[in-house]
């Protein structure tokens, strides 16, 4: 039988802000998640914003920025999603990055790296449609994800402050117990499928 090997935490997260806008309530709810995780997890923005859009002409000479984000990914255990919806669906520039990274064919990013998606909104069924919409493309760029809990935050004033402090309890509760199911759940992947 081969040898487990088993990836001892810490574990290391590359998260996406789905949101370029520089006041996204997404950008405040990840300052509030890396607060209420667990210590066995170390966070790292993967930035998105200066991306070209994708065309498989770039295949064979990946640009710099292509790079990069395929390098990021690689450097981390595994990826948040923090996505705000636009139309129904998840925002252009987050799924541009998901192209990038999944590319060139047999060079996907994201194959084997456990990933979670969660959201904000104004509105009350808070990014529903987007991370239905984003579970899909995942679910094809064969990355473990998360399926329990759901989280859709309705992002109310003063509920998040800027510097991430959440300001309701229940909310509290909920977003702590939400990164603890992450941690479990990224153990359970990288002992099942360690990395190569």
């Amino acid at each position: 039988m081969p040898e487990i090997h088993h990836h001892e935490p810490p574990y290391t997260v590359g998260y996406f802000v789905g949101s370029l806008a520089t006041a996204s309530i997404n950008r405040t709810l990840s300052k509030a998640l890396i607060k209420l995780a667990p210590k066995e997890l170390e966070f790292t923005e993967i930035p998105i914003a200066n991306l070209p859009l994708y065309s498989y002409d770039y295949d064979n000479d990946y640009p710099a920025e292509g790079r990069a984000l395929k390098e990021a990914i690689a450097s981390v255990d595994a990826v948040l999603f923090v996505t705000p919806e636009y139309n129904r669906a998840i925002p252009g520039a987050l799924k541009n990055a998901i192209d990038w990274a999944s590319r060139p064919w047999g060079q996907n990013s994201f194959a084997r790296k456990p990933s979670a998606v969660i959201g904000a909104s104004i509105g009350a069924i808070g990014t529903a449609v987007a991370q239905q919409n984003l579970r899909s493309v995942l679910s094809f760029c064969d990355s473990p994800q998360m399926n329990s809990p759901e989280a859709y935050i309705q992002i109310t004033p003063g509920l998040i402050t800027d510097d991430g402090e959440v300001t309701n309890e229940s909310t509290k509760e909920f977003l702590t117990g939400y990164m603890n199911s992450y941690f479990e759940f990224i153990t359970r992947v990288l002992t099942v499928i360690p990395k190569p």
